[in-house]
């Protein structure tokens, strides 16, 4: 059982590289498991949807990848969210000026439980990996670190001191927050976080976690970052790769608790009324041509009265109802009704079912 898409998905583009080509963009949405305690938006097993570009180390592909989460969360609907962003780099420079290098497996860890768990708690565990008093005071105080992206930026460049790595994580934040800020993302949804670790080792570069902000004790609900060495387990060719992960399961049960889910049982958006056996034919006509445009359908099974067949719709959640009865047939018209409102407007097809699909689908919107 996978605890996750981006391992599989490694293995899968060394193995199959030369023919997909790179830089190699896609999307996986799949069940992945956790041996851990259920508790509040957390389970064993759940649904991720991931979105990855590998074969590439361009800051570009980074941007994007926090781009497509903000876009994500503002097209799912959620209007309070922040996305709080880091560099594993950062944090491996200033172990590096603290002496800690050999301990950073660990104190990476314990870092990732920042705001998880009590502070007391996580100095102490820091202590027992033999991590000194002012060290651990500095570890958990980049938490703690306020003010502007600037002056934290600031502060990290002096923390990181002249280690390499550490000052190639402070440019490229700078140059992430600066690209995010030409495409015109707000600043109260993008959070410089030198807390953030991620706890997966194979992360190198930028991380990532967003966060409900009606619901920060909930958890991440998209996070991801930069794994440039992850593939180089399965091939000797260099795969640089940067994504993340929306986890589903998480984000509805914050959207449910937030009273943001409309109740429904049917993705689809039409329902066709069949009240007339003699036009059996003619309905799976309707509904076969409608599902060529693109539209969802539902047709009802068997020819009860037509007030019995909306009460049921409306229940069930449908946009529409398609009425067409034995009049309609005769007169190449239908009504649309929606089952919200109550109202309906005539069509006339005259029996051309791609002008009834393409009718349907103006008054949709689509």
């Amino acid at each position: 059982m996978r605890f996750d898409l981006t391992v599989p998905f490694a293995r899968f583009a060394a193995q199959h590289i030369s023919k997909l080509g790179t830089p190699f963009k896609r999307y996986h949405m799949g069940t992945v498991w956790r041996g851990e305690n259920t508790q509040r938006g957390r389970y064993r097993e759940f649904m991720q949807c991931d979105f990855d570009t590998i074969g590439t180390t361009s800051a570009i592909s980074d941007l994007e990848t926090v781009l497509v989460v903000h876009d994500l969360l503002t097209a799912i609907g959620v209007d309070r969210f922040t996305i709080r962003i880091n560099d594993r780099r950062i944090l491996s420079g200033i172990l590096e000026v603290l002496g800690l290098t050999s301990k950073t497996t660990h104190v990476l860890r314990c870092l990732d439980k920042t705001g998880k768990i009590p502070r007391d708690t996580l100095a102490n565990e820091l202590q027992e990996q033999g991590v000194s008093v002012p060290s651990v005071d500095c570890l958990l105080g980049l938490g703690e670190l306020s003010g502007s992206a600037t002056d934290v930026l600031s502060e990290l460049h002096n923390l990181v001191g002249e280690s390499a790595v550490g000052v190639q994580g402070v440019e490229a934040v700078g140059a992430l927050l600066n690209g995010l800020a030409e495409v015109g993302v707000v600043d109260d949804r993008i959070t410089l976080d030198p807390s953030i670790a991620r706890g997966l080792d194979y992360y190198t570069g930028i991380v990532l976690e967003s966060f409900l902000d009606e619901l920060p004790d909930l958890g991440s609900v998209c996070s991801g970052g930069r794994y440039d060495n992850l593939a180089e387990l399965y091939t000797k060719q260099s795969l640089p790769g940067v994504g993340a992960s929306l986890g589903i399961d998480r984000l509805l049960a914050g959207l449910e608790e937030l009273d943001k889910l409309k109740s429904s049982e049917t993705p689809a958006s039409i329902f066709l009324v069949y009240f007339d056996e003699s036009h059996l034919g003619d309905y799976l006509r309707i509904a076969a041509r409608l599902r060529e445009h693109g539209l969802s359908v539902d047709f009802y099974p068997e020819p009860k009265k037509l007030g019995q067949q909306l009460k049921w719709a409306g229940k069930k959640g449908f946009q529409r109802a398609l009425v067409v009865g034995s009049e309609e047939f005769k007169s190449g018209t239908a009504q649309l009704k929606d089952l919200a409102t109550q109202q309906s407007i005539n069509i006339t097809w005259k029996g051309d079912l791609d002008l009834l699909a393409d009718t349907i689908k103006n008054e949709l919107g689509r």
